[in-house]
């Protein structure tokens, strides 16, 4: 599963980047074209890990507008105990390069992330209207070919 789309945010993950994940999605079609089989992959995305800042957010939000993928649901990230996003989450730090990791912690931020993911349905769309304002990502507000969000009564914040 590839979860996220910023390097960043899959570099916290342990995962390679996302184009290694795109060229197995290519293989994986080839072969189900050439075998006549009717397989598909089901993508699962995680809002709110560590490593992930809204802008990572925002990142990811476009990637699936563009690829045209829309999730019915995404994991909102909670820590594990015994795991090394859990220690990232309640210390702050990669405890195996000992960096500083951004932790989105507040409810209102977790709440923005898990909005851009979702940002297709009618009912998160206000709520990613407000992520994007906050990331400085207006451009992405509108009917436009870019946008990812139609404008809306609370766009004039």
């Amino acid at each position: 599963a590839p979860e996220h789309v910023s390097d960043t945010v899959l570099r916290t993950m342990r995962k390679p980047g996302i184009e290694q994940y795109r060229r197995f999605v290519n293989a994986f079609n080839d072969s189900v074209k050439i075998h006549g089989k009717k397989y598909c992959i089901v993508e699962y995305f995680m809002s709110a890990h560590p490593g992930c800042t809204l802008n990572d957010a925002v990142e990811l939000a476009v990637y699936l507008h563009r690829n045209r993928i829309e999730p019915e649901q995404v994991q909102d990230f909670y820590p594990a105990p015994m795991t090394l996003a859990g220690a990232m989450f309640y210390t702050g730090v990669d405890p195996v390069t000992g960096e500083s990791v951004y932790v989105p912690r507040t409810d209102r931020e977790k709440a923005l992330q898990r909005a851009l993911l979702l940002h297709h349905k009618p009912e998160f769309q206000a709520k990613a209207r407000e992520a994007l304002v906050e990331a400085g990502r207006k451009d992405l507000i509108g009917r436009g070919g870019n946008c990812i969000v139609p404008p809306g009564n609370d766009s004039r914040k």
